[in-house]
Parts: C-alpha cells; structure tokens; sequence
C-alpha cells in the first residue's frame, strides 16, 4: 500500500498514540498495530483495529486525565 500524503511504502509497525476522549482525558494506546510510511510517518489504523480501539476507548476511566492501556490483538 502507499501513503496517500507522499506515496511512499506503508508497511507494518506497532505505535503508541494517544488518544483525547473528554476535554480533560487522554487514553494512550500502547503497541498499536498500525500501517506507518516510511517516508513522512503517516499512520492507518485498520478496520478490525480500529474497532478494537473504539472498545478499549469505551471502557476507561472516565475520571481519570490520563490513561495508559496496551493493545491486545
């Protein structure tokens, strides 16, 4: 697949981001498996992926500022 900002190579990498969900709340997903450019760092996040973070997003502390999970295929 190619980057769809430099048309570079994506290829497979696993990445943390961060992710904001409330004005005051961020939840940090740790090796997330992503497809990164290996020219510029653009990311995608597939669908079965992205599904998984929406889940994990939907469960956290919804008190706390600052969350850190790690993803599990």
């Amino acid at each position: 697949m190619k980057c769809r900002v430099c048309g570079s190579k994506m290829n497979k990498a696993k990445t943390d981001l961060p992710f904001k969900i409330r004005s005051k709340s961020i939840v940090i997903i740790k090796e997330l498996p992503v497809l990164q450019c290996s020219r510029c760092s653009e990311y995608l996040i597939d669908d079965q992926n992205m599904a998984k973070v929406e889940q994990i997003l939907s469960s956290v502390d919804r008190v706390a500022e600052l969350e850190i999970v790690h993803f599990a295929a």
